[in-house]
C-alpha cells in the first residue's frame, strides 16, 4: 500500500504530535508499505527530501509558528502534496492545516482521505464562534476522522453533527521505550520525579514548579528533572529561584527520541500537570518505561491513568499536586505501580496496535471505493 500522510512538524521536532507520526510512519514502512509524509521545513538547515527509517519526508517553506503561518505553509505546500499524491492508495492529514492540500490531491487522485485531529488548541478554538464554521467544514472534509482523545471526538461530533470520529489513542514505540540502565545518577536514598513537557503554559509546568515546594515538606530527599524546553524556560527557572526550589530542579531541554528511555528511567515518577491535554504521548512514554504517573484529571489524561498506575490531580492546583504526589510517594509500591503501567501500554497503546487499526480502516476505504467502482 502507499500511504502519504501530512502534518506540518516532524521530527527533528520534538513533541506529542511529532512522536505520533513519526512512530506511525516507521511501523507502517516496517510492514512494507510505501510511507511519504509531507512536512515543513520547520527548522534551518532540514534538508528538502530525505529518507528517515524507510519513510520518504518533503520539506517545504515554513514562515512560522502561528495560524497564520500554518495556513501559509499548508498552501505552500500544495505542488508537493499534488505530486507526492500521485500514486498513493491513500492520504492522511495529520493536522488541521493539511486537511486543504490533502483534500486537494484526493480531488485529483481520487485517493480516500483520513484525518486525525490532534492538540487541545483544536478545543480552545472549537469554542470561538469565528472558527466554528471552518473547523466545521474540516471535521466533514475526510472519508475516515480520527481524534486523539474521546474529548477531541465529542467536540468534532457536536461541531459536525452527523459526522462520525473515531477516538484512537495515541501510540507508544514499546520496543524503544522501555525500562533500560539509567541514564542519570541518582544519590542513595534519593527520589526523583520527572517532568516530560515542553515549557508552555499549557503544559502547566509551573504548577509543578509550585507545588515543589510543598512536595518538600514532606519529602525533602526529593529531586525534580524537566525534560522539554520552550519560551517559559526562563520564567519558570526564575520562579523556582524565587520559591528557594532552584536547587532541587534540572533542566535538560529538550532531548531526542532515542535518549529519552534512558532519562524516564531514571526516575521513580512522571508528573503531566497539563491545565488541557488531548492524549498525552509523554505520559504514554513513561509509562512504557515502568513509571507510574501522576497527571491533570483533564482532557483525554483520564483515559490513560488511574489509580491502578498512578494517580489524578485537580489541574491548576499545586497544593492538591503535592498532595497527591505526597500520598502517591509515602504509601505506594512504585515499582509495581510502574509494572502496571507498561502492561497497560503494551495491551492497548502498542505502536503495533495502532498501526495495524490504521491499516484496517485504510484497507476498508479502499474496499468501499473498489465496490463503487
Amino acid at each position: 500500500m502507499r500511504i502519504l500522510m501530512h502534518c506540518i512538524y516532524f521530527p527533528p521536532e520534538v513533541g506529542g504530535l511529532e512522536s505520533h507520526v513519526y512512530h506511525l510512519c516507521r511501523a507502517l514502512a516496517e510492514r512494507g508499505h510505501q510511507v511519504g509524509i509531507v512536512t515543513s521545513m520547520s527548522q534551518p538547515g532540514l534538508p528538502a527530501h530525505e529518507v528517515v527509517e524507510g519513510v520518504e519526508v518533503w520539506r517545504t517553506w515554513f514562515p512560522s509558528r502561528s495560524p497564520s503561518g500554518w495556513v501559509a505553509h499548508a498552501l505552500g505546500s500544495l505542488p508537493r502534496a499534488l505530486q507526492a499524491a500521485r500514486k498513493a492508495d491513500v492520504l492522511h492529514a495529520q493536522a488541521f492545516a493539511s486537511i486543504p492540500p490533502l483534500q486537494a490531491a484526493r480531488g485529483v487522485t481520487g485517493a480516500p482521505l483520513v484525518a486525525t485531529f490532534h492538540t487541545s488548541h483544536f478545543l480552545v478554538r472549537a469554542e470561538r464562534p469565528g472558527w466554528k464554521p471552518v473547523l466545521r467544514a474540516l471535521v466533514r472534509t475526510p472519508d475516515h476522522a480520527l481524534a486523539a482523545s474521546r474529548e477531541i471526538a465529542d467536540v468534532a461530533e457536536a461541531l459536525a453533527p452527523g459526522t462520525a470520529v473515531e477516538p484512537v489513542t495515541n501510540g507508544v514505540d514499546t520496543t524503544l521505550f522501555r525500562r533500560v540502565a539509567p541514564a542519570l545518577e541518582l544519590s542513595k536514598g534519593t527520589l526523583r520525579i520527572v517532568v516530560p513537557r515542553r515549557l508552555f503554559p499549557k503544559n502547566g509546568v509551573d504548577v509543578m514548579v509550585r507545588a515543589l515546594p510543598l512536595l518538600l515538606e514532606d519529602h525533602p530527599e526529593l529531586e525534580m528533572v524537566v525534560i522539554g524546553d520552550g519560551p517559559q524556560r526562563g520564567e519558570l527557572e526564575r520562579l523556582a529561584g524565587t520559591l528557594g526550589v532552584a536547587g532541587r530542579v534540572r533542566w535538560l531541554g529538550a532531548r531526542p527520541n532515542a535518549e529519552m528511555p534512558g532519562l524516564l528511567s531514571s526516575a521513580d515518577l512522571a508528573v503531566i500537570p497539563s491545565r488541557m491535554e488531548a492524549t498525552s504521548v509523554a505520559a504514554l512514554e513513561a509509562m512504557a518505561c515502568e513509571l507510574p504517573v501522576v497527571a491533570s484529571n483533564v482532557g483525554g489524561l483520564p483515559e490513560i491513568v488511574d489509580g491502578t498506575v498512578g494517580a489524578l490531580s485537580p489541574p491548576d492546583d499545586p497544593p492538591g499536586l503535592a498532595r497527591t504526589l505526597s500520598d502517591l510517594l509515602s504509601s505506594a509500591d512504585l515499582p509495581a505501580l510502574g509494572r502496571a503501567a507498561r502492561a497497560r501500554v503494551v495491551t492497548h497503546w502498542s505502536n503495533d496496535r495502532l498501526a495495524e487499526r490504521h491499516l484496517e480502516i485504510y484497507r476498508e476505504l479502499l474496499d468501499r471505493r473498489r465496490r463503487r467502482g
